[in-house]
């Protein structure tokens, strides 16, 4: 292989655009991913839809990443969400926004984005290198020398990592930019999963594998303080719980199992009533529909698989008629309409989940230029920088973003940005 200015290595989001970027200044840049094809992940995400981006606000966007957020601003504002619609639309890709700002490709395949981004590396005169694993990157004089797994030695003036995190292996994301980053003496903290699903004590759950409750909420107790979700899905699953809901609250539900053994979760199933207006909605259809089995009564209010389960914590005997239940069992029931016990006790795996929380400290990385602070040449975007937002499009967003940043300043293009 011959000697490059720059080489980008990973080939998902972040790589993509880091290279298409830099391509631009005219450069000689090479692109090396470990698959035989790009974009591996990217082709899975959205359920193989690939929700690119969000409509929000930077500063919505900054928000969804909590404390690191403020990290990303140069990014996003130098590729923000409107100039990555405007990049796949002058490549003819059609885009359409969804509920929650979700902004998808008007295909609903994912394939639609990679063969765009494909494209812009082929314009670009990009140099792309499959099947090729780096295992190793070492200083050498001004630049840098790559070593592959089939002892392969690359030479490049500058580097872009962009090797992505540990979550969803299977893609390719292994962890090997964070070895390679390590090696070069930076930190990385601690690699957790994020958007992942989580466990639960109780055993039950399997009964309700594949049930999905729509439009609940969630009130996680940790001791004297509770996080409350927003509305939304959860879906049981044979090992505790997932959906949306979930996913997008479990960065920071495994963080806080950290520090405690279990989380109780209260599942609000009727989050658009209070406590009064559902006993009064309970009273009223009791009174209308006359006196019938408890189990056929509450199908009014809950998906018939769960019924069971949810009586088993009120009443004794699921064979009484309305008629029969006490004023403590009736208020029971309310209260665990409105406050329905699970309690979780951990995720699944990393390599289970679809974002990695954690990685190259941006403490190391100059967010005006997502050069390292330490290695002089070496920059770094996407999923290897430490950080991670609920699901929504946020994510690839960033990775967008931070390797457009990486691209332009790698190639030292200078003045105002200009779209790949």
């Amino acid at each position: 292989m011959r000697d490059y200015d720059i080489t980008v290595i990973g080939g998902g989001a972040a790589g993509m655009m880091a290279a298409i970027c830099a391509g631009r200044s005219g450069k000689r840049v090479c692109l090396i991913e470990r698959n035989t094809s790009l974009g591996k992940k990217v082709m899975i995400t959205g359920k193989g839809r690939c929700n690119i981006t969000n409509t929000a606000s930077v500063d919505k966007i900054i928000e969804k990443f909590g404390r690191g957020g403020e990290f990303l601003r140069t990014a996003l504002f130098a590729f923000s969400a409107e100039d990555l619609v405007s990049f796949f639309r002058t490549r003819g890709v059609e885009l359409k926004a969804e509920r929650q700002g979700r902004v998808f490709p008007v295909s609903n395949r994912a394939h639609t984005i990679v063969n765009a981004l494909e494209a812009g590396l082929e314009e670009n005169d990009v140099d792309v290198v499959k099947g090729v694993r780096i295992t190793d990157v070492k200083m050498k004089g001004n630049g840098f020398s790559l070593y592959s797994e089939d002892d392969e030695i690359i030479n490049s003036g500058k580097v872009i990592l962009a090797t992505g995190g540990v979550s969803f292996a299977a893609t390719g994301s292994s962890g090997d930019g964070f070895s390679i980053a390590r090696r070069l003496g930076h930190c990385i903290t601690p690699l957790k999963p994020g958007l992942v699903p989580m466990r639960t004590k109780e055993s039950w759950v399997k009964d309700l594998q594949g049930l999905s409750l729509d439009n609940v909420r969630a009130v996680f107790r940790l001791g004297k303080k509770s996080i409350v979700s927003d509305v939304g899905d959860i879906m049981f699953t044979h090992f505790g719980v997932s959906g949306p809901l979930i996913l997008d609250m479990s960065g920071r539900l495994v963080s806080e199992l950290d520090e405690r053994k279990e989380i109780r979760m209260d599942i609000d199933l009727k989050p658009g009533l209070t406590k009064e207006q559902v006993e009064a909605r309970i009273i009223r259809e009791i009174s209308a529909r006359g006196n019938i089995r408890i189990k056929s009564f509450m199908q009014g209010f809950l998906p018939k698989s769960m019924i069971g389960i949810f009586l088993e914590f009120v009443i004794k005997d699921q064979d009484k008629r309305t008629s029969q239940l006490s004023r403590e069992e009736r208020r029971g029931i309310v209260e665990l309409l409105k406050a329905f016990p699970v309690t979780l006790v951990g995720s699944l795996p990393t390599d289970a989940a679809m974002v990695t929380m954690g990685g190259v400290s941006i403490k190391d990385i100059n967010p005006r230029t997502m050069e390292s602070k330490i290695t002089a040449g070496l920059y770094f975007a996407g999923e290897i920088i430490e950080g991670g937002a609920p699901s929504g499009g946020y994510n690839l967003q960033q990775a967008f973003s931070t390797g457009y940043l990486a691209g332009e300043k790698c190639a030292e293009k200078r003045g105002q940005s200009q779209f790949c």
